[in-house]
């Protein structure tokens, strides 16, 4: 189940591509004009394409703590071949920057293709991202209803700021952001294929949407959210709503119709035929897809101890369950799902293919904020039309579909270990301390605990964005750094002094960085030798040696898959890994502590998400204490 063209070719499809060092991003508000959004885009730069060299270089350096040196020879044997003069690497740089020159990004539209709509995975834990918000203080459906109506207000809210071009634009120091992905989450939809998957965005279609898609008791509903003059429906309007959703859909033995989108993408492609081959189906699945997002009211979730509540509320975003519980009251093609359970847990899930977690988080960011404002004023009360329900016919055929998608969801649910913990102990404040950024610190922690463990160093991936540029996505930033390597080797040695394992921490802690700024500056390795073997194959020459070398396999082999989430809201992002022997870490760095979600499968002896989070937690306890026990010299 694990070998995947798209494993083996550029890595698995990093969730989240974080806003990266999002303390330096600041929003600037735009007044409302016109066309202002193809204005700024087109004052934005164009992704650049790195000097051969250069990337050659870096990509030995990358491979030096995870390689042996024997390996390693042989590999550098084949990139001097590669990068010579007049030789075949020079020919595909030439074309790769002629394509640069032709196009907005020479990246992005491969990007998507490669990395998402040919994977064939389920987006379910591979792909799609959960995110878990704290407890909302609720326990009961009248509650749930009342939150996920303010919910909805919250997001039409921001929806408005994207129809009207008034989004305000992010900058990075001073440079602006590309805000390409915020006019992609709303109103799209995945669509399943037989061998590739496809997006469609109704935001700008003749007619956009102006319905939302309930799902409830695993039975989908068509919510109309405007009035006819335009606008929005109110909170109190959408609680009249979902009350007559939840009482005409209390029966709770449906067909999950829901859970298909749970399967493999060739399994859910075959069944998305036979699902159509019926009109009525097809008019239902069509009103979800054009839906602006869906919204899952969910029953009870498994009862936990307090200690356990996040890591359960993490499954529920990432998942749903299994049969049993949630997973089939969803539609996990949708690019934003709400999910909202009576017990007062919320997040969202969202399908990667559109978008990276900075346009999610800040929808979220800026409708839990609008949740918490008090209800000022009373909507007199007129008539609406009853939500439409969608009307599925289960064919003896669409039913087989469904128990296999049952089937294959209870065993991805079995196997996914998901922990997600609240690092107490200190946040970001105190790297700021030491003169020392925050996610650096962090990553090189991980660094320490994983070698910890495993008495390795391990390719580790974390999400760069490439915002800066025009319809900029991610490229990686490798964690695992020669100086990160010495550093974690010397921790643990006592022959070591704490002087020199200080100065090793801040050689490390300065690589990161240093390859981070390289990173979101169009000048990391990954996408650029992504880019050289895409016009090798388009071009049809052979495909240089370089990559089917075992070492590129294992630079692209992330046992640690991570991303930094920063958020206003006290949440937390989670993930698969994307090595069956791997780690997904997602972490968001607040001022006094740190969320941590962890993940690996059960099915790998090596793996467990608790054990790594403790290695995480007694790694940053320690590297604190080195810090405050070891005096520096003053300057």
């Amino acid at each position: 189940m694990w070998g995947i063209c798209c494993r083996t070719m550029v890595g698995r499809a990093k969730p989240c591509g974080l806003m990266k060092l999002r303390h330096l991003v600041k929003p600037v508000s735009l007044t409302r004009v016109s066309g202002r959004y193809l204005t700024h885009q087109k004052g934005l730069p164009t992704l650049p394409v790195p000097p051969l060299q250069q990337t050659c270089e870096r990509y030995i350096s990358a491979l030096e703590p995870i390689m042996e040196l024997d390996e390693l020879k042989h590999t550098k044997e084949l990139v001097d071949e590669f990068q010579k003069a007049g030789g075949l690497g020079e020919r595909l740089q030439k074309s790769l920057e002629k394509r640069a020159q032709n196009t907005e990004n020479w990246l992005s539209q491969w990007w998507v293709q490669i990395a998402y709509l040919d994977y064939r995975l389920p987006v379910v834990v591979h792909s799609s991202p959960g995110l878990v918000l704290p407890r909302m203080n609720f326990r009961d459906k009248q509650g749930q209803i009342r939150f996920a109506s303010k919910l909805i207000a919250g997001v039409l809210d921001f929806k408005t700021m994207i129809d009207n071009e008034t989004l305000p634009v992010e900058f990075m120091g001073a440079k602006p952001l590309c805000m390409n992905q915020y006019y992609k989450v709303l109103s799209s939809c995945r669509i399943p294929g037989l061998k590739s998957d496809s997006v469609v965005n109704h935001a700008k279609s003749s007619r956009p949407p102006t319905h939302i898609t309930v799902v409830h008791n695993h039975q989908f509903f068509v919510l109309e959210v405007y009035n006819s003059d335009g606008t929005p429906l109110t909170a109190d309007q959408f609680c009249v709503q979902l009350d007559r959703i939840c009482s005409s859909s209390s029966q709770t033995n449906m067909e999950p119709v829901g859970i298909l989108t749970t399967q493999h993408r060739d399994s859910w492609g075959k069944a998305y035929v036979n699902l159509n081959k019926d009109k009525t189906n097809k008019k239902s699945v069509w009103a979800i897809q054009r839906s602006i997002f869906t919204l899952c009211l969910d029953g009870a979730m498994p009862q936990v101890s307090d200690e356990t509540y996040r890591s359960s509320a993490a499954v529920q975003m990432l998942h749903g369950g299994g049969s049993q519980w949630n997973s089939g009251n969803r539609w996990f093609d949708k690019t934003l799902q709400f999910i909202i359970g009576e017990d007062g847990t919320c997040g969202a899930n969202y399908e990667h293919a559109p978008a990276e977690g900075p346009p999610i988080v800040a929808l979220i960011d800026h409708v839990v904020e609008y949740t918490r404002k008090p209800d000022l004023v009373r909507t007199p009360m007129v008539p609406l039309p009853m939500p439409q329900k969608l009307h599925f016919n289960i064919t003896p055929e669409i039913k087989k579909d469904i128990e296999e998608a049952k089937h294959a969801m209870d065993i991805l649910a079995q196997e996914l270990d998901t922990k997600v913990i609240v690092f107490d102990h200190f946040g970001k404040n105190i790297p700021k301390t030491h003169k020392m950024s925050p996610d650096a610190f962090i990553q090189v922690a991980l660094q320490l605990a994983y070698y910890r463990m495993n008495q390795r160093c391990c390719a580790t991936y974390e999400s760069a964005s490439l915002r800066m540029f025009r319809f900029g996505r991610t490229d990686t930033i490798r964690s695992a750094s020669s100086a990160s390597a010495a550093f974690v080797k010397a921790f643990d040695d006592l022959s070591k002094q704490n002087t020199e394992k200080v100065d090793l921490m801040e050689k490390a802690v300065h690589a990161h960085r240093a390859y981070t700024n390289m990173a979101i500056s169009g000048q990391a390795i990954d996408r650029h030798l992504l880019g050289l073997k895409m016009i090798a194959l388009e071009e049809k020459v052979s495909v240089p040696e370089i990559y089917t070398d075992p070492a590129y396999s294992k630079a692209l082999e992330y046992k640690l898959s991570t991303s930094q989430v920063p958020s206003k809201t006290d949440c937390v992002m989670c993930f698969g890994p994307v090595s069956p022997s791997g780690y997904g870490v997602c972490y968001n760095p607040m001022d006094d502590h740190i969320n941590f979600a962890v993940s690996s499968f059960n099915s790998c002896s090596e793996t467990n998400a608790a054990h790594l989070a403790r290695a995480v937690e007694a790694a940053l306890q320690d590297m604190r204490k080195l810090l405050e026990q070891t005096p520096r010299a003053k300057l």
